[in-house]
């Protein structure tokens, strides 16, 4: 797509290593965080195997993901066939406790219904009593990126299990985005060791980085349990990580109540749980709002590790401020990733000339806006892809360059430094045990960024030399 640092339409021209993925690898990602679920393409295989291969390569896990395997057949006659053999097979493999189904562009462009297979498919086996629940997420690429999928299965599972029955006011439900195993990890840590009761949606935690298995698991354990999702309905409140979410090609879409695109948004119009949306906690200033809503929220205090792990945070940006004071990043990823990173970046002294991602919301702009004071120098790119990026990129003479490792080339081809963050990170070990969130992921961010300036330095210097 063209870039452009304004909200307008531009003429179309076709993709170039777009900074986005499919939307249904992102409702996958979302239904391996729930307990007891396979994940189903209603689509082509080819579909179910690229999903398959870059989640594979990222989290250095194996990952099944089912398909009803579509042929030249089923895209004229409709996928009616397939989906139930599918179903059936994942049925007898997996003894699944839910399947996750999320569309492909095929599957919409023909216009299959999948609610009404789904109930078509309950109907005509009523009788048996280990039937999985089923969570159908509508994700045609076509209308949106991997992080409008992913949250389209967050609002899937939600409209489709929470209860407000189960109203007990105790605890708060985490909407955490498509962020890291090890930051949910973080998360789920920070609230547990506070005494703060909670629901994460959804908890990859362990699914998606697990220990040594001696024996394959068809269903890896972890994963938010289904009584959890059905308690949303009852919570204290709910927080989303994001503003922007996915408020892109999906927004607009009319449900049978009103415009609501977040699991969020549904709880607080159908079970009248407040909802709080705030940046990505990324850096001290984001995680300390994250840290006093959920003080307010919860009445109760987080604990004095996460003080003083502010406190080192504070003492190692004066320390290493000297290093990275003035220095232009460029910086590509996810909307509201990029987002709180751009925040980051500005409270360490590091100045982003290049904000740019595959996300079609047009509210970017205004969200680099809101956390940087002057944007005059700063060149925002809505719908971008890597080569409209290369494009631009020679002029502005970065010294390194932030997001995931689809923009290797370019920090190869301009001889600088490239912070490997988000989704995916194919040619690095560890993407699973990356941290983004809150001191500690603040931490390892700052550490990773000023010692990649001054290997930078010390790989460049005529000499060499062996200390700061």
């Amino acid at each position: 797509m063209q870039s452009t640092t304004e909200n307008k339409k531009t003429p179309y021209a076709s993709s170039r290593n777009a900074c986005k993925l499919c939307a249904p690898l992102g409702a996958s990602v979302v239904f391996k965080g729930i307990e007891g679920c396979v994940p189903m393409i209603h689509g082509s295989q080819g579909c179910a195997t690229y999903i398959r291969r870059y989640m594979i390569s990222h989290y250095k896990e194996p990952v099944d993901i089912a398909s009803s395997n579509f042929s030249e057949t089923t895209t004229i006659y409709g996928g009616n066939r397939n989906f139930i053999e599918g179903i059936n097979n994942v049925i007898r493999q997996y003894s699944p406790q839910v399947i996750g189904i999320a569309t492909t562009c095929l599957a919409e462009t023909i216009g299959e219904d999948v609610n009404a297979l789904v109930a078509e498919y309950k109907q005509a086996n009523e009788e048996n009593p280990l039937l999985p629940v089923f969570i159908h997420a509508s994700t045609p690429s076509y209308q949106g990126s991997h992080m409008d999928g992913f949250h389209e299965a967050v609002y899937a599972a939600v409209a489709t299990l929470a209860d407000k029955n189960t109203k007990s006011g105790a605890h708060i439900n985490l909407f955490p985005g498509f962020v890291s195993p090890a930051d949910l990890r973080n998360l789920k840590e920070m609230l547990t060791v506070s005494g703060i009761e909670y629901v994460l949606l959804p908890d990859y935690s362990a699914s998606l980085d697990n220990p040594f298995w001696k024996d394959y698991h068809l269903v890896p354990e972890g994963g938010t349990p289904l009584n959890h999702i059905r308690m949303t309905g009852g919570a204290r409140a709910s927080i989303e990580f994001g503003t922007i979410l996915n408020k892109g090609a999906l927004t607009g879409r009319i449900r049978k109540t009103k415009t609501i695109t977040t699991a969020g948004e549904w709880l607080e119009e159908h079970c009248d749980v407040p909802n709080h949306r705030m940046r990505m906690p990324i850096g001290i200033d984001a995680t300390d709002h994250f840290i006093e809503t959920i003080e307010t929220i919860s009445g109760k205090k987080i604990t004095e590790k996460y003080k003083l792990q502010r406190g080192r945070l504070v003492d190692s940006y004066i320390d290493g401020h000297k290093y990275v004071f003035g220095k232009k990043a460029i910086v590509i990823g996810d909307e509201d990733m990029v987002s709180g990173l751009v925040s980051f970046l500005s409270e360490i002294g590091i100045i982003p000339v290049i904000v740019a991602s595959g996300g079609e919301s047009g509210l970017l702009k205004e969200e680099i806006e809101a956390v940087v004071e002057d944007t005059s120098h700063i060149q925002v790119m809505n719908g971008a892809d890597f080569e409209s990026i290369r494009e631009v990129i020679q002029e502005t003479k970065p010294d390194l360059l932030i997001g995931s490792s689809k923009g290797y080339y370019i920090a190869r081809e301009l001889g600088i430094p490239l912070i490997r963050v988000g989704f995916p990170i194919h040619d690095r070990v560890g993407g699973p045990r990356m941290e983004h969130l809150f001191y500690s992921g603040a931490q390892q961010l700052f550490d990773r960024i000023v010692n990649a300036l001054l290997e930078y330095k010390q790989e460049h210097s005529p000499i060499g030399y062996k200390y700061m």
